[in-house]
Parts: structure tokens; C-alpha cells; sequence
């Protein structure tokens, strides 16, 4: 290899400048292990490191991604943020269907995706230092409660920022949600519709937007109705299956006679579910299930569960596009999307 004016040759080729192909030819090592080093990853043996960096130094070598940040002050990298634990990202299909939304997204366009979690004050403040450091061209936030900060502060940091689901009706920042209104409420005209009288709720947690919907909605389907709401056939879940078994045993202290839930979430009608098994309860026989999501655990219980579809991984798709259009400075203005549900009638009613 010997430089030349116009830049590099390498084999008898010449190059406007050195290739990670290059690097890795004067390190002695893989395009992979080159690919590591210079992304920070920690599986790389400090002997290769120190090869690659002399390489690197050697050669002038900057990548692809670097030259177009340092051209255009971007990264070229988004984050999307989940303030939950990696037990609850993987075991709720929520999640991992808004990932595949917005990676399918993003493909297209020359944006990583960084997946981050919060879980503590503490990795929430480091989060923030990240961002102040400009190291990602906008944010992605995922299960925002009510008094959550982060989407006030993306944006005093400058940063375009999208949420999945508001934090309340008067939510400044853009974001996709489903109409979660109409989810409540299409269950229990269904439940109704059915004959059930004594129809019961299992909310998600009231500090989120999403779960305040449903609740209204499931309120406005007993108004069309004519049934009277009744306290006792409300319990607080929190879109867990665990949570779903809690509150299943709450409603059955408190109204043993109800013939029917509609759960917020499919994963609480799974827990919802095996309580009433256990409590020798026959579905829809005694009691009619219905959730909201149309995760595959709905289509594979038995009996295959009754639930309102949310369009999960469009909303991942659309919160990234819109992402990507305030990052190209097309968007002035904050887009608030609120996409419809559906209805899917299966064994459980």
C-alpha cells in the first residue's frame, strides 16, 4: 500500500481516501474486528484494539458515518427510549412489535437505532448528559407516564423528540397513540351486545393516558348500554399479567356475580384468565374475557381471547417518520396521530 496524490492505492486501485477494507489489511485483522473496535465494542482483544488504532491513526482512515456528522452536525443516530426492565421489554409483545415498527422505519433511512432503558433516577440522569452531548439527532419515547420529564427536556436540549401515546389531552410534544377511547368502548358494546349485564375492568395504570382512555371508554359503553357503572367492577391493573391476576381476585372479592372483563391489556386478560380458572369459572360460559393489543398470546389461548387490535407496529413505523421529517426540519409544527382499533371477536365472548 503507498499513498499517492490523489489518495490511496491499494492492489493497483486507487481510493479518494482509506476503506474500513484498508484498516483492517494494515491491522492484520477481520472488516468485523475493525467494525467493533471502532464502535466502541468491548469484545475486541486489546491487542487488535491497539492494531486498529495504529491502523487508523496510520492511514488517516474516518469513517463513513463520522465524516457525514462532522459534515452536517448529525449523528445519524436516534434512541429510542423504554423506561422499563429487560423482563417486561421482552416478555410483552407491545414492545418488541414498536421496535420492529421503528426499525422497519428507519432501514430505509441512514439512522442506527439505539434501544436504551430507564429504570432509576439515576440512569435517567445519565441519559440526559448523553443527550446534552448531542449524540443522537432526535428521541423515540415509549410508555410515558403523566409526570414523566424526559419529552420537556429532549425538547429544552433542542432535539426533535416523538412519543408513543400522550401523557395527558393537553400533550405539547408530537406523538402517535391508538384511539383508546374507542377500545374501551367497542368492548363493551360487544360485551354487551352479547347479554353480559355485570361487566367489569381491568384498567392499566391511571397515571398513564392510554389507560385513562380505555377507562372512559369502557364508561361510555355502559352509558349506550343503559347499565349503572358500578366501583366495585373497576380494579387498577398495570398491563401486566401479574397485575391482571391481582386485580381478577379484587373483582371477584368484591362482585362475585360479574359475568364479564374487559382487560386494558391482553397480557392482564391472561392473568385474568387463570384466575378465573382457578376459581372453577368457565369462559365465556360464566364469564366473557376481552383485551386490548391482539398480541399472539391472544390468538393462542384457549379459548382464543377476544381483544381490540391496536395497530402496534404502524405506530411504531409512524413515530419514526415522523421523527425522521422533524429531523429533516419538514415538521414546525408538533403532529399528534391518533390511530383507530379494531375489533376481533374470538372465543372468549
Amino acid at each position: 500500500m503507498a499513498a499517492t496524490e490523489g489518495g490511496w492505492a491499494v492492489g493497483g486501485r486507487q481510493t479518494g481516501r482509506p476503506t474500513l477494507e484498508e484498516v483492517a489489511a494494515r491491522a492484520g485483522v477481520g472488516r468485523g474486528t475493525v467494525s467493533r473496535v471502532i464502535n466502541g465494542s468491548s469484545r475486541v482483544s486489546e491487542q487488535a484494539k491497539e492494531a486498529v488504532d495504529r491502523a487508523v491513526a496510520e492511514l488517516g482512515y474516518v469513517p463513513n458515518r463520522a465524516a457525514r456528522a462532522l459534515a452536517g452536525s448529525r449523528t445519524d443516530a436516534v434512541a429510542l427510549v423504554v423506561p422499563e426492565t429487560e423482563a417486561r421489554l421482552f416478555a410483552e409483545p407491545y414492545f418488541l412489535d414498536i421496535i420492529r415498527g421503528v426499525s422497519a422505519e428507519l432501514a430505509a433511512s441512514d439512522k442506527q437505532l439505539l434501544l436504551t432503558l430507564i429504570r432509576t433516577e439515576q440512569e435517567r440522569q445519565r441519559f440526559e448528559q448523553y443527550l446534552a452531548a448531542q449524540r443522537v439527532d432526535g428521541v423515540l419515547l415509549v410508555s410515558v407516564h403523566r409526570d414523566d420529564p424526559l419529552p420537556d427536556q429532549v425538547r429544552a436540549l433542542g432535539l426533535p423528540v416523538v412519543l408513543n401515546g400522550r401523557r395527558s389531552p393537553r400533550e405539547p410534544v408530537a406523538y402517535v397513540d391508538s384511539d383508546n377511547v374507542g377500545a374501551g368502548r367497542s368492548a363493551v358494546d360487544h360485551l354487551a351486545g352479547r347479554g353480559r349485564r355485570r361487566i367489569a375492568t381491568i384498567t392499566g395504570p391511571l397515571d398513564m393516558d392510554a389507560a385513562e382512555g380505555r377507562l372512559a371508554g369502557y364508561r361510555e359503553g355502559l352509558a349506550a348500554a343503559g347499565l349503572p357503572e358500578d366501583e366495585r367492577l373497576v380494579a387498577t391493573g398495570d398491563f401486566t399479567e401479574d397485575g391482571g391476576r391481582r386485580a381478577m381476585r379484587e373483582l371477584l372479592e368484591r362482585r362475585p356475580d360479574l359475568d364479564a372483563v374487559f382487560a386494558a391489556s391482553d397480557l392482564m386478560a391472561v392473568g385474568a384468565l387463570a384466575v378465573l380458572r382457578a376459581r372453577g369459572l368457565e369462559v365465556p360460559g360464566d364469564v366473557a374475557l376481552v383485551g386490548v393489543d391482539d398480541s399472539p398470546v391472544a390468538r393462542h389461548l384457549d379459548p382464543p381471547l377476544t381483544t381490540v387490535r391496536q395497530p402496534i407496529e404502524r405506530m411504531g413505523r409512524t413515530m419514526a417518520g415522523l421523527l425522521l421529517r422533524q429531523i429533516a426540519g419538514e415538521d414546525a409544527e408538533p403532529s399528534r396521530l391518533v390511530l383507530p382499533t379494531e375489533l376481533v371477536v374470538r372465543q372468549s365472548s
